[in-house]
C-alpha cells in the first residue's frame, strides 16, 4: 500500500468515526511522544481516540490559554466539544479533506505521512502532571508569579496617576498651563491603549522575554521624566512609559491561564484584574505625600527605584509559562537527546511572519468594534468608566482644595474611598462565580448540556450599572462647602464598587 492509499484509508476511517460520534481533534497529543506502529486498523483507531480524549480534556481546561496548534488541521474540525455538540457543516468538511490530501501529497516526497507527523508531535506527558507543564508547579510558586505580575500591573497604572500630584511644582518650573500638563496623563493612557501589540510578540518569543524587555523600557523612560528640563520632554517620555508598561496589562492575563486550570483560575484572575484599578486610586495618595514634603522629581525617583526592584523580581522569580514555547523547548531537547529530527512542537509548524501577525493583532480590535455591536457597546461602557475614573484626578483637587481647604496630601487621602471599594468588589468575585455556575447548572437541567453562555457574565454588570450612576449623582450633588466632605467621598466609593 503506497502512502497516498494510507492517507485515503485514514480519512475513510475518520468518516466512520464521525458517524459514531467520535471526533478527532487537531491540537496534538498530550500523552507520550514516543512513536508507535499500529498493528491493525482497530488498534490505530483506539489509540487515536484515547489521544484525542486527553487533548480535548486539556483544551477545555485551558479556556483559551492553551497551546493551540498553528498548522492546518488534517482532520475534521470540531466547532464544539464532545459534550453533545455537533460538527461543522459538510462544506467545511469537504474543504478540510481537500486540504489534508494536498498536505499529505506535499509531504509524501519527503517520506513523511500525516500519521507520522501526529505521532512525533510533542505534547504534555500526563497532561497537567507533566513536570515541564507550568500547571504542575507548587501552589506557592504559582502565587509568587501572580503576585509579581500583579504588582507590575499595579505599578504601571500607579505611575499613570501619580503624575497628577506633580502639577503645582512642575507647572511653575516649566511655565506651562494645567491643560498642557494634563496631556502627560492623556499620552500615558494612549500608550497603554496601543499595548496589545505586545501579545502577538509573546506568541513568538514567550511571555518572559516580553516582561523583561517591556519593564526595562518602562524603567528607562522614567529617567527622562526625572531629569526633564521642559514639558516637551515630559510628554514624550510619558507616552513611551505607557507603551512599554502596557505589556503587563495585555500579556499577564495569559500567564494566569498558563498556571491555573479552569476550576481554579477565578481567584488569581480576580486579583490580577484588580491591580490595574487600584493603581490609579493610590497614585494621588502616594504622590500627594511626596510632593508635599519634597520636590516633584522625587516622584520619579520613587518610581525608578520601584521599577528596578520589580525588574529584578521578574528576572529571578518569573519563569517562562507559555505552553507552546515550552513544548518547543521540549521538542528541541528530544531531538538533541534522541538524534531524531522528526520530533516537533505545534508552534514549529507556524509559517506566519512576525510582521503579519503583529499587523493582524492591531487590526483585529478595530474589526471587532465595527462588526460586533455587543463588543462595541461593552467597550464603550468600559471606556466611559475608565474616562470618569481619570476625570476624578482633576475633580478631586478642585473640589477638596477649593471647597474644603485640603492641602495636597489630604487630597491624596480622599482617593482611599475609591481604593477600598475596588478591593471590596474583588472579594465579591466568588459570589458572581457561584451565580454563573448556578445558571449553568440550571441550563443543564433543562437541556442536558453543561455549558456557560456569555450572558452569564452580565449579573455583576446589571448590579454595578445603577451603583455607578448613583455614586456619580451623589458625588456631583454633594460638592458644596456646607456638605460634609465625607459625603462626596462616599459617592466616589459607590462608583468604585459599581
Amino acid at each position: 500500500m503506497n502512502e497516498l492509499e494510507k492517507v485515503e484509508n485514514h480519512h475513510a476511517t475518520h468518516d466512520v468515526d464521525i458517524e459514531k460520534g467520535q471526533f478527532s481533534g487537531s491540537h496534538g497529543t498530550s500523552g507520550s511522544t514516543t512513536p508507535q506502529v499500529a498493528h491493525s486498523a482497530t488498534a490505530q483507531n483506539a489509540k487515536e481516540k484515547d489521544l484525542d480524549s486527553a487533548s480535548s480534556s486539556q483544551i477545555e481546561d485551558d479556556i483559551g490559554f492553551a497551546p493551540i496548534s498553528t498548522r492546518k488541521s488534517h482532520h475534521i474540525s470540531r466547532s464544539r466539544s464532545n459534550n453533545g455538540f455537533g460538527v461543522d457543516d459538510l462544506d467545511d468538511e469537504a474543504e478540510m479533506e481537500e486540504e489534508a490530501d494536498q498536505e499529505a501529497a506535499a509531504r509524501q516526497g519527503a517520506g513523511e505521512t500525516v500519521d507520522e507527523e501526529k505521532r512525533f508531535e510533542v505534547g504534555w506527558e500526563g497532561g497537567d502532571s507533566d513536570p515541564l507543564n507550568p500547571r504542575s508547579m507548587p501552589t506557592w510558586r504559582k502565587w509568587i508569579i501572580i503576585a509579581v505580575l500583579s504588582i507590575g500591573s499595579f505599578a504601571v497604572t500607579h505611575a499613570s496617576a501619580i503624575y497628577t500630584s506633580t502639577y503645582t511644582q512642575m507647572n511653575a518650573e516649566f511655565h506651562c498651563s494645567r491643560e498642557v500638563a494634563t496631556l502627560g496623563l492623556s499620552f500615558f493612557v494612549l500608550g497603554i491603549a496601543l499595548g496589545p501589540f505586545w501579545s502577538p510578540l509573546a506568541e513568538f518569543y514567550g511571555r518572559r522575554p516580553i516582561y523583561i524587555c517591556s519593564f526595562v523600557g518602562f524603567l528607562i523612560w522614567l529617567i527622562p521624566s526625572a531629569v526633564a528640563k521642559n514639558i516637551q520632554t515630559m510628554l514624550i517620555a510619558r507616552f513611551f512609559q505607557g507603551l512599554a508598561g502596557a505589556a503587563f496589562l495585555s500579556v499577564s492575563g495569559g500567564t494566569v491561564g498558563d498556571l491555573f486550570t479552569r476550576d481554579k483560575f477565578q481567584l488569581p484572575m480576580a486579583i490580577f484584574a484588580l491591580s490595574p484599578f487600584i493603581g490609579p486610586a493610590t497614585g494621588p495618595l502616594v504622590g500627594g505625600l511626596i510632593n508635599t514634603f519634597t520636590t516633584w522629581r522625587w516622584t520619579y525617583y520613587f518610581l525608578i527605584i520601584w521599577a528596578g526592584v520589580l525588574l529584578a523580581c521578574v528576572v529571578v522569580l518569573v519563569p517562562e509559562t507559555y505552553h507552546p514555547i515550552l513544548l518547543k523547548r521540549k521538542a528541541a531537547n528530544l531531538r538533541k537527546t534522541t538524534g531524531d529530527n522528526r520530533y516537533h512542537a505545534p508552534i514549529e509548524r507556524n509559517t506566519k511572519s512576525v510582521a503579519s501577525t503583529l499587523g493582524n493583532a492591531l487590526l483585529r480590535p478595530f474589526q471587532l468594534l465595527m462588526l460586533e455591536p455587543m463588543i462595541l457597546m461593552l467597550d464603550l461602557y468600559s471606556a466611559v468608566l475608565l474616562g470618569v475614573l481619570y476625570l476624578f484626578f482633576g475633580a478631586f483637587p478642585l473640589v477638596f482644595r477649593t471647597n474644603y481647604g485640603f492641602n495636597l496630601w489630604q487630597v491624596g487621602l480622599t482617593f482611599i474611598g475609591l481604593g477600598v471599594s475596588m478591593v471590596l468588589a474583588a472579594f465579591i468575585t466568588p459570589v458572581w462565580t457561584r451565580i454563573r455556575n448556578g445558571l449553568a447548572e440550571k441550563r443543564f437541567k433543562k437541556t442536558g448540556i453543561m455549558k456557560g453562555e456569555p450572558e452569564d457574565q452580565l449579573p455583576p454588570v446589571i448590579v454595578g450599572a445603577p451603583l455607578i450612576t448613583g455614586g456619580l449623582f451623589m458625588f456631583g450633588f454633594s460638592t458644596y462647602p456646607w456638605v460634609h466632605w465625607i459625603v462626596p467621598i462616599i459617592g466616589s466609593s459607590i462608583f468604585g464598587l459599581g
